[in-house]
């Protein structure tokens, strides 16, 4: 099952950023440091028009510490980029986010020429949180959901530090399947717009191919790393249902409420510190998806050219959209 999910107020915050980043000498990216391909926004290089760009891996206490160095180093490496992690709940080093956008636009700052910063993420990715953090007061709301913004804000960090917070923003289509189970398995993407047993069962394949002893330690489950790994999914979701007692009559599991349990755990970081994904691995899953994606636009051509030519469409009146 392809996972999309692109709510209304989305289309509202791709308006808003193409408007705000006029003015804006630097761009914040919030990325999720457990899956920091598959959160990062492709339409925000079109969007941003080339402004410098700040990644940053949040939730790095959750994720792998050396998968983590891997991505900072792989964000390091592109032009006009530098990338951190932190956790936004920290002070201290959520004060570096100011130092690297002096560093990004150093030729900004003082009374007359303030630096403007624009921050962006995926819903869920902890901005507001991290907004609170800077602050020290609660100017953002906050929780495990996502969508919880829903309207731009301009905070003052300092008397020449403007930054203009964004809501939540996934992209129209997503063409990495991969992306999509990584996306909702992290809280990203509505509740409504995946199966969770699905996504549990794609969360399961990985861990047990990448974290094996972690699930076996938190699930307490008679069974080693080696053992885990050799184990099918389904077998896996249903012994971690029997584990916690998702139980139905007659002994079967209750696998809707097993999938559930291992969402929780994962987002907790109960299972240990866990990245979904490592930059070689996600830029397999992108050339794939874009090669699908091709074979798709063309496939949708030719029934287009089979079909006769495309009859003429009425010009919009004025004052409609064209």
């Amino acid at each position: 099952m392809a996972i999309q999910w692109f709510p209304g107020h989305m289309h509202s915050t791709q308006k808003a950023i193409t408007e705000r980043v006029k003015d804006i000498d630097v761009v914040i990216e919030l990325l999720d440091a457990r899956l920091p391909g598959s959160s990062a926004n492709p339409m925000l290089a079109g969007l941003t028009a080339g402004r410098p760009a700040l990644k940053v891996l949040n939730k790095q206490d959750l994720a792998d510490p050396d998968r983590t160095a891997l991505w900072l180093a792989h964000y390091n490496a592109l032009p006009d980029t530098r990338a951190i992690a932190l956790d936004a709940s920290q002070t201290t080093p959520a004060q570096a986010i100011v130092r690297a956008c002096h560093a990004l636009s150093p030729q900004r700052g003082g009374l007359a020429k303030p630096m403007r910063v624009l921050i962006c993420g995926i819903p869920n990715v902890g901005k507001s949180t991290l907004i609170n953090t800077l602050t020290g007061s609660r100017k953002a709301k906050t929780g495990d959901e996502a969508g919880i913004t829903k309207l731009e804000q301009r905070i003052t960090l300092a008397d020449d530090f403007y930054l203009w917070d964004t809501p939540g923003m996934l992209w129209p289509r997503i063409i990495v399947p991969k992306s999509g189970y990584n996306l909702a398995a992290s809280g990203a993407v509505g509740r409504n717009a995946f199966d969770e047993e699905e996504v549990a069962l794609e969360l399961l394949g990985y861990l047990k191919a990448n974290y094996a002893s972690g699930v076996a330690e938190r699930f307490k489950l008679a069974h080693d790393a080696a053992a885990i790994a050799a184990m099918k999914d389904e077998e896996l979701l249903e012994a971690i249902g029997r584990k916690r007692g998702a139980l139905l009559g007659k002994g079967r599991v209750n696998l809707q409420k097993a999938a559930e349990i291992v969402m929780h755990e994962f987002r907790a970081g109960n299972l240990g510190r866990i990245t979904l994904e490592t930059p070689e691995e996600f830029g397999r899953w992108l050339a794939e998806g874009q090669r699908a994606d091709a074979e798709r636009a063309a496939k949708k051509a030719a029934r287009g050219k089979k079909g006769g030519k495309p009859q003429p469409q009425p010009e919009a009146e004025p004052g409609q959209d064209g």
